[in-house]
């Protein structure tokens, strides 16, 4: 059973300056340079707690900021309603809704919170340091549960508002709700498995729980994007009747959605179906990884090959939540980068701390 409770966040007060310059994408997703231009605009930047320089400067600055007041803990424990409002990598705006809340953390031999792909020891040990050192949980993780949402969106202006996200405190006591249903984990596998190290070895009640967004499957806003495939120095694999991209493309928006079809393109490009039960990223994913990089744009995958780049690309279609889950609950995992869930979450609305 899913334990999910209201807590006390840890926000941005008036002296940290304007929430624009506070906020990031996750820790994950931004590179050097990034990190950099987020440093810079503002000394609160989240990223200084987030990506810092080591670990006991981010335990010494989120120590700091809330002596100084630039963040302030909320009085009482609230679940959190959380809109983003974006334009999806196809050009269409959409509008994604979750709540924010605090989760109990467990094995996931437990079966309350399903995985769906593999992780990497790095990013945990360094994740799992900068638990150990700030004792806050400071960004969400992405979960998925089946069934309509248990709230509305409260027809008032929203507590927090910055770039596309929207957050209203809910009065609302959600915990039954949740207490069965299983959760997926959209994004956020590293963090999730950290959170569950760093209780084990802690021991304490306080680190056993974690800020979550809980999103719903039948939420009109929730997208799965592809993330093709681009290797280098390897020759195509497939035979077929050669074509133009865009022909072998409408080809594939055609196949039927339970079939694993993609497109192989090596400077002219042919639709592959495996037929009826398969994925295409497992497919794929046999073809091992040496030479192997990704982009979530198609059309930057064929630049690829046609510029001489890359050999062949792979493109793919959205792998389906449906999918996603089923091969969860039978206990599998699929290959890295499998689901491209967008947007990001935005770091920096709340924070969560173990204590």
């Amino acid at each position: 059973m899913a334990d999910v409770r209201p807590f006390r966040a840890v926000r941005y007060g008036e002296r940290a300056g304007a929430l624009e310059d506070l906020v990031a994408p996750p820790y994950d997703v931004l590179d050097e340079t990034q990190r950099a231009e987020h440093l810079d605009r503002s000394p609160h930047n989240v990223v200084h707690l987030t990506l810092p320089d080591d670990e006991a400067s981010a335990a010494r600055t989120w120590r700091s900021w809330q002596d100084e007041g630039v963040l302030v803990r909320d009085e009482s424990p609230a679940f959190w309603a959380l809109v983003q409002d974006y334009v999806g990598p196809d050009g269409v705006a959409r509008t994604r809704t979750g709540v924010v809340a605090s989760l109990r953390v467990e094995p996931y031999g437990a079966g309350t919170v399903l995985p769906h792909e593999r992780t990497h020891r790095g990013p945990k040990e360094g994740r799992l340091r900068l638990l150990r050192a700030t004792r806050a949980q400071l960004e969400p993780i992405f979960l998925l549960y089946d069934g309509g949402a248990p709230f509305s969106v409260p027809d008032r202006e929203p507590d927090v508002e910055v770039e596309g996200a929207r957050l209203w405190r809910l009065d609302d006591d959600l915990s039954a709700f949740f207490g069965d249903r299983q959760l997926l984990i959209a994004d956020g596998h590293h963090r999730y498995e950290t959170a569950v190290a760093f209780h084990e070895e802690d021991g304490g009640d306080a680190t056993a729980r974690m800020m979550v967004v809980l999103v719903s499957t039948e939420d009109p806003g929730l997208t799965i994007f592809p993330t093709h495939r681009v290797f280098a120095g390897r020759d195509a694999r497939w035979n077929g009747t050669a074509t133009s991209v865009e022909e072998a493309l409408s080809e594939l928006d055609r196949a039927p959605d339970d079939h694993g079809a993609f497109v192989e393109y090596d400077g002219a490009a042919r639709v592959v179906d495996p037929g009826r039960g398969t994925l295409a990223v497992q497919v794929v994913d046999e073809l091992g990884h040496e030479g192997l990089t990704y982009t979530p744009d198609a059309s930057e995958a064929v630049r690829r090959v046609d510029d001489g780049d890359a050999s062949v690309a792979y493109l793919l279609r959205p792998t389906r939540i449906q999918d996603v889950f089923e091969l969860a609950r039978r206990g599998d995992v699929m290959p890295q980068k499998s689901t491209y869930f967008f947007p990001k979450l935005v770091s920096g609305l709340l924070f969560h701390p173990l204590d």
